[in-house]
């Protein structure tokens, strides 16, 4: 297997126009582009660059980027959306992510989240693509925390091993793709995606929830993780790198700071244990990793919960939420590019 070290990437193999400060356009396509993540990243990376999203059972009328339906399942499928669009980096943001989902459905867990990284990775590489696939950080068993990307994976349940699985096929198959393991929130098209959008739709209707204070993580609000993304691109890094915030939380904090920021009442949040939270797929607990290498890329610490929270604010302030949930309904969304 390829090491998982930040080598730099074959130039001579890659298309160019991916550099920091490039007053072209980079051509991007990104998949998953109707969910939380990949929606989210076209859209930020659109006010830049050219951008083709690819969904499958969405469509986004209005869009402020190229969108194609496709079914990525379908052999040859990727191949053939990569020859029309000919981009220069493909963000595989596509997967199963519903942990209890995966559970109930392994076989489609496995195609899904192993098997296509694999065909993207080859098909990529193939053809001089640079390739940023989306891992998370559930690859951990959280029995420790404070993971760095060195660090032994054991994943507790079908969608944390079909994930881990994808490292390895994703590196096998091209050792210079960059694999990020993220943790992350934002506003999604239905409202009701993230962590940060369950406490907010609770804590803005007065109704009491709970929050896990044994679960600890480092999230990203999803803009914030784009940008930092990209960086790591225009820096032609490979390998593996722990893409989350530098600063770690458990889930009933993170409750409390989504409530201050938007001055809504934490004291509707119950603190209990995840024990209690009668959850199908097991959690990993302590999912503290370690961002020492992504600051070595970024010359500066990973960002904070502040600067994310704010991000996530200022979003719903300029009516975010809303353009959403237009593009959804087919509305002329008035996102800018």
């Amino acid at each position: 297997m390829a090491q998982h070290s930040a080598n730099s990437r074959n130039h001579s193999s890659v298309r160019r126009g991916v550099q920091a400060g490039n007053p072209g356009m980079t051509r991007i396509l990104v998949t998953g582009a109707s969910g939380l993540l990949g929606l989210n990243f076209a859209l930020t990376y659109s006010r830049r660059h050219q951008v083709t999203g690819v969904v499958n059972a969405h469509s986004l009328t209005g869009a402020p980027f190229q969108v194609l339906n496709a079914d990525l399942a379908k052999p040859g499928s990727i191949g053939e959306i990569l020859d029309r669009v000919k981009p220069d980096v493909v963000l595989h943001c596509a997967a199963l992510a519903n942990v209890d989902q995966c559970e109930r459905q392994p076989e489609l867990a496995l195609r899904l989240n192993t098997d296509l990284p694999e065909e993207v990775a080859r098909a990529t590489a193939d053809r001089g693509i640079v390739l940023v696939h989306i891992s998370t950080d559930a690859v951990f068993d959280g029995k420790t925390g404070r993971y760095t990307e060195e660090s032994q994976p054991n994943p507790l349940g079908a969608y944390a091993r079909t994930k881990l699985a994808a490292e390895h096929a994703v590196l096998q198959a091209y050792p210079e793709a960059l694999i990020a393991r993220v943790n992350f929130y934002g506003w999604s098209l239905g409202g009701q995606r993230s962590l940060a959008e369950f406490f907010f739709n609770h804590l803005s209707a007065g109704t009491p929830v709970r929050g896990f204070t044994d679960v600890f993580f480092c999230p990203l609000e999803v803009t914030v993780l784009a940008e930092t993304l990209m960086q790591l691109v225009e820096a032609h890094c490979s390998g593996i790198y722990h893409v989350v915030s530098g600063e770690c939380l458990s889930k009933y904090e993170f409750g409390c700071a989504v409530a201050r920021r938007f001055g809504l009442d934490e004291g509707l949040i119950q603190p209990v244990s995840v024990h209690e939270g009668g959850l199908l797929a097991a959690r990993s607990p302590d999912l503290r990793l370690r961002t020492d290498k992504l600051a070595g890329v970024l010359g500066s610490p990973a960002p904070d919960q502040e600067t994310s929270m704010q991000r996530f604010f200022e979003l719903y302030q300029a009516g975010h939420p809303q353009q959403l949930r237009a593009l959804a309904l087919g509305v002329d969304s008035h996102i800018s590019g």
